[in-house]
C-alpha cells in the first residue's frame, strides 16, 4: 500500500497546483491515500471550510494543520464539521477539533495524528508525551502517519526516532524546504525531515519576494503576500504493509511547472 503526504499547501496557486496534479499522481503512482497539509492554504495563513472542501475535491483523503490552525477566525466554528481533518494534537485541551483521527477507506484504514513543536515555535504541550497519550488511544492494528510540524530538525528527528517502531512514518512540515534525508529508521518507521511546500517557488517560502526582503533590509513589519508564478508540488510517498504496519520504503515526491 502506498501512502502520499503532500507538504504545506500555499494560498490559491497552491490549491491550484494541488488541484491539477493530484488526480494523475494518484494512477500514475497507484496511491492508496493522500494525506495533505494545508495550514496555509488560505491567503497563505490558515484554512477555511470552503477550501478544505476544495482540497478533499482535488483528491486529498485527509488534511493536517499546524501553528496557523486559528489565523481565519470564522475556522473556530467550522472545523468540527471537517471528519477527516486533524490540527496539532498538544494544543490546549479544549480547543475544538480532533488532534488525531481514525480514517476509513474502501481499501484499508490509517490513524492520522498531527502534533506541533516547540523549538521556535508558539506554546504548546510537549509532543513526545503527547503522542505517548495519543498512540494508547488508537487502535493497535492500524498504521499510524504522524505530520509534526515544527521548525527545529534536531526536535523532527529526535521525535521521529522516539516514535520509531510504534508508528508507521513521521513526516516533518512547516519549513517549506524539502529535506534530502527520506529513511527507514531501524524499527521500521519512514522518516523524513520535511515533505517541502505546494506553491510558488519564485518567492521566500511561498511569499512575495518584495515586502520579505525589505523586511530583512530594514526590520520594519509588513504584510507578506502569496506570491504568483510558477508553483511547485512536493512530498513524499510511503510504501508500506497494512498487515505489520511498518514502511517498506520512502521516496520523495517533487512536480515543478516550468518557469
Amino acid at each position: 500500500m502506498k501512502l502520499l503526504l503532500i507538504g504545506d499547501v500555499v494560498g490559491n496557486p497552491g490549491r491550484r497546483m494541488l488541484a491539477r496534479e493530484l488526480p494523475r499522481l494518484r494512477t500514475e503512482l497507484g496511491l492508496g491515500a493522500v494525506v495533505v497539509n494545508a495550514e496555509n492554504a488560505t491567503a497563505g495563513a490558515g484554512l477555511n471550510a470552503a477550501h478544505a472542501k476544495e482540497i478533499f475535491a482535488a483528491g486529498a483523503d485527509a488534511i493536517t494543520l499546524g501553528d496557523h490552525t486559528w489565523n481565519q477566525k470564522e475556522f473556530v466554528g467550522q472545523i468540527d464539521a471537517l471528519d477527516r481533518l486533524v490540527r496539532p494534537a498538544n494544543f490546549a485541551p479544549g480547543c475544538p477539533g480532533k488532534g488525531w483521527r481514525l480514517i476509513t477507506l474502501p481499501t484499508f484504514r490509517f490513524a492520522l495524528v498531527n502534533l506541533l513543536g516547540r523549538v521556535f515555535m508558539q506554546p504548546a504541550d510537549c509532543p513526545f508525551r503527547t503522542a505517548d497519550a495519543v498512540l494508547r488511544e488508537i487502535p493497535k492494528d492500524v498504521p499510524v502517519f504522524v505530520d509534526f510540524h515544527a521548525e527545529a530538525t534536531s526536535e523532527k528527528a529526535t521525535l521521529a526516532h522516539y516514535l520509531d517502531g510504534r508508528v508507521t512514518a513521521v513526516v516533518g512540515t512547516h519549513t517549506h524546504v524539502q529535506t534530502s534525508d527520506a529513511r527507514l529508521l531501524p524499527g521500521g518507521t519512514a522518516f523524513i525531515t520535511d515533505l517541502g511546500m505546494t506553491g510558488p517557488y519564485l518567492s521566500s517560502i511561498g511569499r512575495n519576494l518584495v515586502p520579505v526582503t525589505k523586511k530583512f533590509l530594514t526590520g520594519v513589519p509588513a504584510r507578506f503576500d502569496v506570491a504568483e508564478g510558477p508553483c511547485v508540488l512536493e512530498g513524499a510517498v510511503v510504501d508500506f504493509d497494512p498487515a505489520t504496519k511498518q514502511a517498506r520504503a520512502i521516496e520523495p515526491v517533487r512536480v515543478r511547472e516550468a518557469q
